[in-house]
């Protein structure tokens, strides 16, 4: 039964030392993409739907009332 008792101590030494690693690292900006902001002019844009005109949306005010 000790055994378990060590087992689990051990694991979560361990998963607390893994933890506060990828904390160290995110700080450092060890997973920053650098690369994606370079190319990202050379792809095409999605197109964006366009708001209405002031117009239309005074007729939409008008029709719903």
């Amino acid at each position: 039964m000790s055994i378990i008792y060590v087992l689990l101590s051990i694991s979560v030494l361990v998963a607390i030392v893994f933890f506060v690693a990828f904390i160290i690292s995110v700080k450092r900006g060890q997973y920053d993409d650098t690369y994606t902001p370079s190319v990202r002019m050379l792809f095409e844009d999605e197109l964006v739907k366009e708001e209405p005109l002031q117009q239309d949306k005074e007729e939409n005010k008008v029709n719903s009332k």
